[in-house]
C-alpha cells in the first residue's frame, strides 16, 4: 500500500462518517427538549430524539436511510475486501500455508461480523422507540467488546501467549 492509497483511504473514511450525518445533526441541533437525562452511555441519536418534545418521524426516517446506506456501503466494501484476500490465499500453494492464512482471516471476520452485525441492530431499525436497554448492550458489544476481542485472537495465535497459558493452566 502506497501513501497516496493510505491517504485517500483514510480521507474517504473521514468524509463517509462527516458528511451524510451533517443534515441530521443540524436538524438534531435545533430541536426543542423536554428532558435533559439521556439514557445511553453516549449522546446517541436515538435516545437524544426520544427527549425531544418536538415530532422527529422525518428525522428518524432520514438517520434510517443514512445509517443504513453507510452501514451497508461499509459492510459491502469490507465483505469485497474479503472476497479478494481468500481469492489471494487460495493461489498460496502450500496447504500449510493455506490453512494458516484461512485461519487468521476467518477469526478477523468473525470479529468484523460480529461489529457489523451489533451496528446494524442498533442503527438499522426504522423507529427510535426501540428498547434502550438492550441498545445499550449492544452498544457495548461494538464500542468496547469489538476492539477488546480482535487483539485477544491475534495474540492467542501467538505461540509463545500459547506456552504462557498452558503453563498457567497446567
Amino acid at each position: 500500500m502506497s501513501g497516496p492509497v493510505c491517504r485517500n483511504l483514510v480521507l474517504a473514511c473521514w468524509i463517509m462518517g462527516f458528511f451524510p450525518n451533517l443534515i441530521s445533526t443540524f436538524k438534531i441541533a435545533n430541536l426543542k427538549f423536554c428532558d435533559r437525562n439521556i439514557q445511553h452511555f453516549f449522546c446517541d441519536l436515538s435516545p437524544l430524539m426520544q427527549l425531544s418534545c418536538q415530532n422527529t418521524n422525518k428525522l428518524q426516517t432520514l438517520n434510517f436511510f443514512t445509517a443504513s446506506s453507510i452501514v451497508l456501503f461499509s459492510f459491502a466494501f469490507t465483505l469485497g475486501s474479503y472476497v479478494r484476500i481468500i481469492m489471494t490465499i487460495s493461489t498460496i500453494p502450500s496447504f500449510n500455508g493455506k490453512s494458516k492464512a484461512f485461519s487468521t482471516c476467518a477469526s478477523h471476520l468473525a470479529v468484523v461480523l460480529i461489529f457489523f452485525g451489533a451496528v446494524a441492530f442498533v442503527y438499522v431499525r426504522p423507529r427510535a422507540s426501540t428498547d434502550f436497554e438492550i441498545n445499550k448492550v449492544v452498544s457495548a458489544v461494538y464500542i468496547v467488546v469489538t476492539p477488546v476481542v480482535n487483539p485477544l485472537i491475534y495474540s492467542f495465535r501467538n505461540k509463545d501467549v500459547k506456552m504462557a497459558i498452558k503453563k498457567l493452566l497446567f
